[in-house]
């Protein structure tokens, strides 16, 4: 299978500029570009369906050849977008720019030989440019008319938003980046992008042929939605980032995990490098035994130590598993930690250690009141490390898991995790 009957097969491809690119894909090796703005200091899981494209199409012998934004990154592209973005100054966007190529680096290789990976900054050939070179050059080559044509600019003026006149002229930038991309010594034949990016890909294919005779290629991938049609890349309403500081790995790894079932099978084609064989098991186990989870379980996986790497993905885990397996007084403090990242923490002094379970469960968020603790304990419903405790039933010392925490459960999945100090 050629690697454009596998980007089709995983659903990968959206539109295409030219039938040719199938043949163009399978029987050269090519420079392939995605471009990104530097609007913030961490790339999101809404940029990773690019990112996992272009390491495939590297896998298959391509060079990738990512295009930073630093000029275009200032004026903020209208596609996608319902109003005007907030302009960045240079020294935010350097800073940007700097945090996000070290990420890129941890996800394709950049060292090899024939496809190493580029990171190309497009200041490069606008820093110079004036304003008549670039309306004498490059505006006399667009139609107003067939701009006003592309969805980005029609969507906008047809909410009756405005739309000034520094996002109208986004499109030409980006068609001058693909020109310049087309020259060497970068020789780009292939520009790839999100479907809301389809006019301004169209529009630097026209311009690469008008001006220099050249044949490139289009292509877009799909926008990536939950099952009911909204957008992917939220968790209670934040960004996913994909720096470990913003989003860590574990919460990485429980963003995915949560994925519904229906969408589950999209995900690992889209989002991880396991073979189409591999997804095709993944999602006959998923129909004939959906309790064990193995596809969330595989994607969740695969996407962390493809983001952070295989050790991080290990911890987490061991983490998402450990409050269903018991066992938490022989877990590693880190991973205990981490399996209660979203629980509510309290502290209380050691001295009062030797405290009747209602009073210590009182303390708790798990609980309204006293007696609502007491009715909790009473019925049966109140847990110490896993472990049921009853009424007069006191935790003490002899509870702690690495000498200073207790886990305390409310039901079957009310946690609350209590520091002694």
């Amino acid at each position: 299978m050629g690697v454009f009957s596998e980007l089709q097969e995983r659903g990968v491809i959206y539109q295409v500029s030219s039938p040719e690119l199938e043949r163009a894909l399978d029987d050269e090796k090519l420079s392939i570009y995605v471009g990104f703005d530097p609007t913030a200091d961490s790339l999101t899981v809404g940029n990773l369906l690019q990112i996992v494209t272009m390491r495939r199409l590297q896998l298959y012998g391509h060079r990738p050849v990512f295009v930073a934004g630093g000029a275009t990154g200032m004026i903020g592209d209208p596609s996608g977008r319902s109003s005007e973005r907030n302009l960045l100054s240079e020294d935010v966007i350097s800073y940007n720019l700097a945090c996000v190529s070290s990420q890129l680096s941890r996800y394709l290789d950049f060292e090899s030989s024939d496809s190493s990976a580029l990171l190309v900054n497009n200041s490069t050939w606008f820093k110079d440019m004036g304003l008549l070179e670039f309306l004498r050059d490059v505006g006399k080559s667009f139609s107003v008319s067939t701009m006003l044509q592309r969805d980005s600019v029609r969507s906008r003026l047809g909410d009756q938003q405005s739309l000034s006149f520094t996002e109208f002229s986004y499109m030409l930038l980006q068609a001058y980046d693909f020109y310049q991309l087309s020259l060497p010594p970068y020789e780009v034949r292939v520009q790839f992008g999100g479907s809301d990016q389809w006019g301004n890909i169209v529009a630097g294919v026209d311009y690469v042929r008008r001006v220099s005779g050249k044949t490139v290629f289009g292509a877009t991938t799909p926008l990536v939605t939950k099952s009911d049609g909204t957008k992917f890349g939220k968790s209670a309403g934040n960004a996913v980032w994909l720096d470990p500081k913003k989003t860590t790995p574990y919460e990485l790894y429980q963003f995915f995990i949560r994925s519904e079932d229906e969408m589950v099978g999209t995900y690992l084609r889209y989002f991880t490098l396991l073979s189409l064989e591999e997804i095709r098991e993944l999602e006959e186990e998923l129909k004939t035994h959906p309790e064990r989870r193995s596809a969330h379980g595989a994607l969740a996986f695969e996407v962390t130590a493809f983001v952070h790497g295989r050790e991080e993905a290990i911890k987490a885990q061991r983490a998402s598993t450990l409050l269903y397996q018991g066992r938490l007084d022989e877990a590693p403090k880190d991973i205990l930690m981490l399996a209660l990242t979203e629980a509510p923490k309290i502290e209380i002094a050691k001295e009062t250690l030797a405290i009747d379970p209602v009073d210590l469960l009182s303390k708790t968020p798990l609980v309204s009141s006293k007696s609502e603790a007491a009715r909790t304990v009473r019925q049966g419903g109140f847990y110490v490390n896993d472990r049921k405790r009853s009424e007069g039933e006191a935790v003490t010392d002899a509870d702690l898991i690495h000498d200073e925490l207790i886990v305390l459960r409310r039901g079957k999945k009310d946690y609350c995790l209590v520091r002694v100090i």
